[in-house]
């Protein structure tokens, strides 16, 4: 019998900047000896296919076409990732593996699916955004679908750029930063107030090699992008950038609220949270907003609303999360929303989000009376296909 492979080392590199991405990798290839690059090119999927190519510093030497699955890309390279990486780690001949995302494609949905399939094989070691300081509060502004923009990843994909290149900035454990002493401060802020807990890296940084190996939990970072247990960021004021949080452990009024929703929208360049409307009392919404396009999402129930035998169901760092937000009537609902932005009008913004809350005389009427409030958000949350 064959003896059983060492798990081949993964890290994935993600980001909307293709020359940052590009550059990325080339650094990683050149400071990682026995290292390779895979990458997807989603670019050739209105012919029909996704063109792989497999490289290392002596260049190319491997391309190959997947076809599309279900009319998307992106699944395409799903069913064709983890045998391509499968492939690598059985030769054994290499050190470490860099997964070049293609410009839209998220990398959390990358790192999970590696985790998933790769058991045995292959261990994700850490998951890169590759940054360019001087593109980022263009992208992040960017309310524009992105096929729209040419960057779409299959023929459903209603996602905008700014809340996709948001996502990218926010599941990675590790900014990578190009042209970096050029940077201008009020973006290096911005970036450092999106992602606090990031590692930034300058490209040329001899610790890039270093944390390609450093660890990535998964589980970990997918706890810290759900509503419910969300790492977000705190308060903050540096180089004209600003964070305001905001907390309420009053309900939203449905109609005041949504009257409301363009306003909030374009008072940040990112904002999110999550967020309770008094017409839906057991409903944890969450709010995801970048280039003034909006996301709200119901994410389940808030653990007040479930019985104590389903409490065991719920994972460790939900409850935890919980218990810190936890009001002797309301539970664990309560507002928690994040605003991020150059010039940010804190006090116009927290005058807004304060008028959309219940009234005193609103709450003494208590959560029957709430339910006869004009049901707004039926149409964000509850669309008639």
């Amino acid at each position: 019998m064959a003896p059983h492979p060492a798990e081949l080392p993964v890290v994935i590199v993600a980001g909307l900047h293709a020359e940052a991405r590009r550059r990325t990798v080339n650094r990683l290839l050149f400071d990682v000896p026995g290292s390779v690059a895979l990458h997807h090119d989603l670019s050739t999927a209105p012919s029909g296919t996704v063109l792989r190519s497999v490289r290392d510093t002596a260049d190319t030497w491997s391309r190959g076409e997947t076809p599309l699955v279900n009319d998307c890309a992106c699944c395409a390279l799903r069913e064709d990732l983890v045998p391509e990486l499968r492939r690598l780690a059985e030769d054994g001949t290499t050190r470490l593996a860099v997964v070049e995302l293609w410009d839209s494609v998220e990398p959390r949905a990358m790192a999970e699916l590696v985790a998933a399939h790769g058991e045995g094989f292959l261990r994700v070691t850490n998951v890169m955004a590759a940054v360019d300081p001087s593109l980022l509060l263009a992208c992040l502004g960017n309310g524009d679908d992105l096929a729209e923009a040419g960057l779409a990843a299959a023929g459903t994909d209603r996602r905008t750029v700014g809340d996709t290149f948001a996502r990218q900035l926010e599941y990675p454990a590790v900014h990578v930063l190009v042209d970096h002493d050029d940077a201008d401060p009020a973006d290096l802020a911005l970036l450092r107030q999106l992602h606090p807990t990031a590692r930034r890296v300058a490209l040329d940084s001899p610790q890039l090699a270093r944390l390609a190996f450093a660890g990535f939990d998964v589980g970990a970072a997918a706890a810290a992008q759900h509503p419910a247990c969300a790492l977000l960021p705190q308060d903050a004021d540096e180089a004209g950038v600003a964070t305001l949080v905001w907390h309420s452990r009053r309900p939203f009024h449905p109609e005041r609220l949504y009257d409301a929703l363009e306003d909030l929208c374009c008072a940040a360049t990112r904002s999110r949270g999550r967020f309770w409307l008094a017409d839906r009392p057991d409903t944890l919404l969450s709010w995801d907003a970048a280039g003034g396009a909006l996301c709200v999402e119901g994410t389940g129930p808030w653990l007040a609303s479930l019985p104590d035998a389903a409490w065991d169901l719920v994972p460790a760092v939900r409850r935890a999360a919980a218990a810190l937000d936890w009001h002797p009537e309301h539970g664990d609902r309560c507002q928690h929303l994040v605003f991020t932005s150059p010039g940010l009008d804190r006090d116009r913004l927290t005058s807004v989000l304060a008028s959309c809350l219940l009234t005193d005389h609103e709450m003494e009427g208590g959560a029957e009376a709430w339910k006869d409030f004009p049901a707004a958000f039926d149409g964000l949350l509850d669309p008639v296909h």
